[in-house]
């Protein structure tokens, strides 16, 4: 049976760029996430660009092969990610006739989307594609890399590999970059628990009181702080200058990517009106975070623009702190994703107005999650 809408899981590499290459491509049910089809291939010396390409050619003529119709092709590298949607320029000749190659493939589909992931979420085919890279060098046959590959997903995402280094374990030469997550203070909408998404809804008394004991605590945690950046929402830039304040006022720098969900028609109401107005739309919204509330957006869109943001921070302030003070929808998808959780980790975890979370990003990948919505400083507000 013809697949209609599959995703695309793609990635490459090369051991000295150039060195030895490889690459790998997994197909997925978009669902249930089974994987329909794998592909890897060492590919002899090539550069990282060159391999990526050709992963995701390689993920595009599987996906082609079980007639999948829809596609969303899911990479780590931003610029194969760009390049394909036409933002940047390939300027490299060699690149060229690959691009071209992909856009030809892309053309035998009804709808093809590319998305930029951090590579924690790109877990599976970058194990294949390093275990290509290692037949690449050793002249292995690529069967072998790839059932190689296989058990390579299942020890990593089990954190049981001895040849990758755990979260806990010193890194002597590298510095990480300390995110400070903090959830805006309380308003009158998270007291009425309605839904609260674009909508600029201020601070009550209590959340003002909130937000100077986030910044108190804020302060304590960190003796050093390179900037503090927040959703452009009041709530939030509210939330954030009391935080700045306590931190040796560096300015506060507003990012949309990093504002709320958009709720669409449900902004306003409780989830039990919506219930009653909405049960359908309620039902899919929570069954799939590809689905969006009626003229909303879905938390796929708002992950994908979080990791934006993130990424940017992680380049803009390597070994620094920085505050980011934003909602609850986002700061559920930064912590999932830096736990390398599954989406019904965000209908379970509970963030707490004025909560704050911490993460440390290795410049290798590496992600260390320290707390998560701690409010030990809110007992007295």
């Amino acid at each position: 049976m013809a697949a209609r809408a599959v995703v695309i899981e793609a990635d490459g590499g090369s051991r000295g760029n150039p060195g030895p290459a490889g690459y790998g491509a997994v197909v997925r049910d978009p669902e249930t996430g089974e994987v329909l089809a794998e592909r890897s291939e060492s590919i002899g010396t090539a550069t990282n660009n060159v391999a990526e390409y050709r992963g995701l050619i390689a993920g595009l003529e599987a996906a082609a092969e079980l007639g999948a119709a829809e596609v969303e092709a899911r990479m780590d590298s931003k610029l194969v990610v760009e390049q394909m949607c036409g933002r940047w320029q390939i300027k490299h000749p060699g690149l060229r006739p690959l691009a071209a190659q992909a856009a030809g493939l892309v053309s035998r589909f009804a709808a093809v989307r590319f998305t930029w992931v951090p590579r924690e979420r790109n877990r599976h085919a970058d194990a294949l594609a390093n275990a290509a890279m290692d037949a690449a060098a050793s002249g292995a046959a690529p069967a072998a890399a790839a059932a190689e590959a296989r058990e390579a997903t299942v020890v990593r995402a089990t954190g049981t590999d001895p040849a990758t280094t755990p979260a806990w374990e010193p890194r002597p030469t590298e510095e990480a970059t300390r995110l400070i997550l903090v959830r805006h203070g309380e308003t009158e909408r998270t007291v009425q628990k309605r839904y609260s998404g674009r909508g600029d809804v201020p601070l009550t008394e209590r959340g003002r009181a909130q937000a100077r004991a986030t910044a108190a605590r804020v302060a304590a945690l960190a003796p050093s702080v390179a900037a503090v950046v927040s959703s452009p929402l009041s709530r939030c830039t509210a939330t954030a200058e009391a935080v700045a304040a306590q931190v040796g006022n560096p300015p506060v720098r507003t990012d949309d990517d990093l504002i709320e969900c958009d709720f669409g028609v449900w902004e306003g109401h409780t989830f039990a009106e919506v219930r009653e107005g909405w049960a359908a739309e309620l039902d899919a919204w929570l069954a799939s975070t590809r689905v969006a509330p009626p003229r909303g957006e879905s938390f796929v869109t708002v992950a994908e623009r979080t990791g934006r943001a993130v990424d940017r921070l992680r380049s803009a302030y390597p070994g620094e702190t920085v505050v980011v003070v934003s909602h609850v929808s986002p700061i559920k998808l930064v912590l999932r994703d830096a736990l390398a959780a599954g989406d019904a980790f965000l209908h379970r975890l509970y963030l707490d107005t004025a909560g704050i979370s911490v993460l440390d990003l290795y410049p290798d990948g590496g992600v260390a999650v320290r707390s998560v919505n701690d409010t030990s400083h809110l007992a007295d507000v």
